[in-house]
């Protein structure tokens, strides 16, 4: 299942074209993959704890479920979003895209 951006926001959905118009050239780094990863929420444990893991146990994060989940590319954080579903999947629903910065 597809979701159309457009269908989510009120807003038409950019055509490839204009995808194309605002990526810049990127010549043959556009080819290199990163990982992107969705980071729910964390939580801090002792290595004593760690060591007590077991199945069945529930961890308390510190993020509410009304919070925005983090997007990260390579564990830099450049969005936040929502979890949504895509059929048995799933998906994130990008609300901020954060502006890129020099490092």
């Amino acid at each position: 299942m597809t979701i159309n951006p457009g269908e989510m926001s009120g807003q038409p959905a950019p055509t490839p074209g204009d995808v194309a118009a605002m990526t810049p050239d990127l010549g043959g780094f556009g080819a290199i993959s990163v990982r992107l990863a969705i980071e729910v929420g964390g939580i801090r444990l002792k290595l004593a704890d760690v060591l007590k893991l077991a199945a069945g146990q529930v961890h308390v994060l510190d993020r509410r479920v009304d919070q925005p989940v983090d997007v990260l590319i390579s564990e830099r954080l450049v969005a936040r979003g929502e979890i949504v579903a895509v059929g048995e999947r799933f998906g994130v629903r990008l609300t901020e895209v954060l502006p890129a910065t020099s490092a």
